[in-house]
């Protein structure tokens, strides 16, 4: 399947979160050509740090799978993921990264810092970059240009 078709299951979980006036990130995590997992940003409904798109959707994963390894699995997230996911993303063994926007203030792959640049990690995920990067960016600008005209 194509990476686009991936990244627009994230969009619509990034849709979800903005209607519920979370910060719209969305992600899914694919096996074996079958969506696993899917979240969204749930911090505010939750009140938990942790709860990143991203996050949620790696538990989904280890839940549906039964195991922490997620060898085989490819994690699509409409925004590039922070520190604290890349983190989860290594501890879990995801195969493939794939994001749509950069993140310029918490960006851990390409932005802010690069995570893979480093050496010694016992886990290096392939990472891929841009896909739908103007849709996933658009979204969370228009998210948070809102908040700010609502102050």
């Amino acid at each position: 399947m194509s990476k686009e078709k991936w990244m627009k299951e994230a969009l619509k979980q990034a849709k979800i979160a903005e209607e519920k006036d979370e910060v719209p990130i969305g992600a899914v995590i694919v096996y074996q050509g079958k969506v696993i997992a899917k979240a969204y940003n749930k911090k505010e409904s939750i009140k938990k740090a942790y709860c990143h798109a991203e996050m949620l959707a790696i538990e989904k994963a280890n839940k549906k799978i039964g195991d922490w390894r997620l060898n085989d699995c490819e994690l699509y997230v409409t925004i590039e993921p922070c520190l604290m996911c890349v983190g989860a993303i290594i501890q879990s063994r995801i195969k493939k990264v794939v994001y749509g926007a950069p993140d310029a203030k918490f960006g851990a792959i390409d932005s802010v810092i690069q995570t893979f640049d480093t050496k010694g990690w016992n886990h290096y995920p392939e990472i891929v970059k841009g896909v739908l990067k103007d849709e996933c960016s658009e979204i969370i600008t228009r998210y948070f240009t809102k908040k700010r005209h609502n102050k």
